[in-house]
């Protein structure tokens, strides 16, 4: 299945200028022979663990959270809401999980103040994400689908009728909701077998494997960073070119 008949742009979020200005100048700026970070002289911010009472990295446009407008001094929180426009994005850190969220997006962060999360909820838009190993089960939702993980990265983008789902590294089960018995359980090292998930049924089939896109090595490095952490996988001297892989 080609991009055309998933019903989503492959191309727009690489297409559009401004990420595409932010991943060269952290390719530039953060990245030296391809194996670890430095920070250069003309740029001021480098991945790394943020500090305590810090959520946001980077924002960028239209982001608000319960309904506010976005600073980067805003915690995110069990129970928030994150929303963006169609020029908002924010990079974050909960917990011991970090996230992108793309323009036109709104996650849902399951649980409540005080109170450890149990799961994303990606109502629709796109989100980038890596999570620290757990014990307990913990799920990223979309419309049509669950996906349970412990420790992983993941790229998912969601709308009412379907989910596009890239296990970037790590385990994880993908579960149709109109069709559990179909349920996928995949361990990838890296970006080995991204999966379309839909409400209806596609060729008699709820899951169907899917190409890779609208996401970068570089956005995972600079993601686990925010958390301490390193991509499992070795790193490429150019990870702004990602992998163009079809399944």
């Amino acid at each position: 299945m080609n991009d055309e008949q998933s019903g989503f742009d492959g191309d727009g979020f690489e297409s559009d200028p401004r990420r595409r200005l932010l991943l060269r100048a952290l390719a530039a700026g953060w990245l030296v022979g391809g194996t670890g970070w430095a920070q250069a002289d003309t740029f001021g911010a480098v991945p790394r663990k943020l500090p305590a009472g810090r959520s946001i990295f980077e924002i960028d446009g239209n982001v608000r959270i319960n309904g506010k407008r976005a600073r980067r001094d805003t915690l995110i929180l069990p129970g928030d809401v994150i929303e963006t426009g169609s020029d908002g994005r924010l990079v974050g850190v909960v917990g011991s999980d970090a996230l992108i969220v793309r323009p036109q997006s709104r996650v849902e962060i399951g649980g409540a103040a005080g109170v450890a999360r149990s799961f994303f909820r990606l109502v629709n838009g796109a989100m980038l994400s890596v999570f620290g190993k757990r014990d307990d089960l913990y799920e990223i939702r979309t419309p049509v689908a669950t996906i349970g993980i412990r420790g992983t990265g993941v790229y998912t983008e969601a709308d009412a009728d379907k989910s596009y789902v890239c296990l970037c590294y790590g385990t994880a089960a993908l579960t149709p909701l109109s069709r559990p018995e179909e349920q996928k359980l995949l361990t990838t090292k890296h970006h080995d077998a991204p999966m379309f998930l839909y409400r209806d049924a596609v060729d008699g089939r709820y899951t169907q494997p899917a190409p890779f896109y609208n996401h970068t090595d570089l956005e995972l490095m600079a993601l686990e960073a925010l958390v301490g952490r390193t991509v499992p996988f070795a790193v490429p001297d150019d990870p702004y070119a990602a992998p163009r892989r079809d399944y």
